[in-house]
């Protein structure tokens, strides 16, 4: 390559970037998930659109998407809170491996009968589909005030179960015949325990140097906390175990380890996260070609609506039913098993292993993950609001990166007051936040103002909070305690909040 090709490279890649930015502003008041967005720029760059630039290395695109998907679970592990997702892990860990062999199954049974694949396509198939998609995962339900044990469940699902699938896809588009029992047990098992030792012990050293290691500059705190996650997922890949697994277990040993310089560590990851994910979409969106997709429309909305309305809700019944959970939150799981960019890019392995038509079950894969994003994704909230598990609770980490808070040790925290919340009509001393916290900021319709103990809060309003790393975690909970209970939340017992 010579640099005149490298300045116009550049060109074109920052450019995709600033167009890709501006969706995200697109995405987030529409509910899609940007990767609709990011593959439909692909698309435009692509073969049949506007610059028709060809581009068919399935190759190089599988290991792009390997690394942007190590990167994406990198900044999901580090931005899930231990104590939240904790309750969840057993059900994530059922849902995420027999969960995930219930809908290989039902799914790979209806693309043979159904669609016609050979049982080995469909076998493919099924695995391929069966793996939800952390950044729509998070991407969406981080917009959504879920109960804690749904979103728990969602997200500690979505980071697990790309590991299982990684191996099923990879055993059957690779071996003639697939010995179910040693895939289950033997294969899946090992590689899952030694990722996830490798993971776990990967973060735990890699938190304890960093707490103890001084280094120069805050800006190389950021840099060294990806690094040891990548190290975690390249060392459990190595190692024949599931990398997947490690980097976000390695992740979320060291988003729960109180780092130093945590808001910059927190806003770098974030980036890091929102490139990869651009970069993979537009990738993926760049490999297919449109004119090709129009005989595989029926094929994928076959397949997708049996994965959706029969596969996904058959694996969450048989998972959950050890553990209890309502109808309710079944049924809205049931609906939020996001897929996106993860199942495109293991469409791609049967295509690197020239299976036989792995291009058609490529093409199945992409039209049904973009039919099914566009119906999901945007209707999840009325979902959740038609089974009445809205949460009014709002507050989260706004993840502003300030070198005076950070000096300081201290955070700046975000709340709006949704219709519903019991935050109306609370004064904001009736907060009762505790010592080492403070509403600094009140904005009422486009109105700032610094507040008063006295002004009383009122739905729609947006407060400003900051707080010190000692009680950031204590303010947040008094924050969920009075959206849900009111300026009385802790003196009440549970069941007569839930009386009021």
């Amino acid at each position: 390559m010579s640099v005149e090709e490298l300045n116009k490279l550049a060109l074109v890649a920052a450019l995709v970037l600033l167009v890709a930015v501006a969706a995200v502003r697109l995405a987030s008041r529409s509910g899609l998930p940007s990767l609709l967005l990011y593959m439909g720029i692909g698309v435009l760059v692509g073969e049949d659109g506007l610059f028709g630039y060809g581009f068919d290395d399935a190759e190089l695109t599988q290991v792009f998407g390997y690394a942007a998907l190590a990167l994406i679970l990198a900044e999901g592990g580090l931005s899930t809170t231990w104590s939240e997702i904790k309750p969840a892990l057993p059900a994530a860990a059922v849902l995420s491996t027999a969960g995930v062999a219930v809908s290989v199954g039902v799914t790979a049974t209806a693309a043979h009968y159904l669609v016609g694949l050979e049982w080995k396509q469909a076998l493919i198939m099924g695995a391929v589909v069966s793996s939800t998609d952390a950044a729509a995962v998070f991407s969406v339900l981080r917009r959504v005030p879920l109960p804690k044990r749904v979103t728990g469940v969602m997200e500690a699902e979505s980071g697990f179960n790309d590991a299982p699938v990684v191996i099923l896809v990879v055993a059957f588009s690779t071996s003639g015949h697939i010995h179910a029992w040693y895939l289950l047990l033997g294969e899946i098992l090992l590689e899952l325990t030694i990722g996830a030792a490798l993971g776990l012990a990967i973060g735990w050293l890699g938190s304890m140097a960093l707490r103890h290691v001084a280094l120069p500059a805050s800006g190389l705190y950021p840099i060294a906390v990806m690094a040891i996650a990548i190290v975690a997922y390249a060392v459990g890949a190595l190692a024949h175990g599931s990398g997947f697994l490690a980097v976000y277990l390695a992740a979320m040993v060291l988003g729960n380890a109180k780092l130093p310089h945590w808001s910059a560590t927190r806003g770098f990851a974030d980036g890091v996260g929102w490139l990869a994910q651009i970069g993979m979409f537009v990738l993926l969106g760049l490999l297919v070609t449109p004119h090709e997709l129009g005989d595989d429309i029926l094929p994928a909305v076959i397949v997708g609506l049996v994965l959706t309305a029969v596969a996904r809700p058959a694996s969450v019944i048989v998972s959950l039913l050890p553990f209890r959970i309502p109808w309710r939150e079944q049924a809205l799981m049931s609906w939020g098993g996001l897929r996106g960019a993860v199942p495109i890019v293991l469409a791609t392995i049967p295509m690197v292993n020239d299976v036989p038509d792995s291009g058609r079950v490529f093409n199945i894969v992409f039209v049904l993950v973009i039919v099914y994003t566009m119906v999901q994704g945007p209707t999840l909230p009325l979902v959740a609001r038609w089974l009445r598990l809205g949460d009014g609770d709002g507050a989260y980490d706004l993840g502003i990166e300030s070198a005076p808070l950070e000096r300081v040790r201290g955070h700046l925290l975000s709340l709006s007051v949704p219709e519903g919340s019991r935050m109306h009509g609370v004064e904001v001393g009736e907060l009762r936040l505790p010592p080492g916290a403070a509403v600094t900021l009140v904005v009422r319709d486009g109105t700032s103002f610094v507040p008063s103990q006295t002004d009383i809060l009122r739905r729609g309003d947006e407060l400003l909070v900051v707080t010190t790393d000692r009680v950031r975690d204590a303010t947040e909970q008094r924050l969920r305690d009075v959206g849900r209970g009111g300026k009385l939340a802790r003196w009440l017992s549970a069941d007569e909040r839930r009386a009021k």
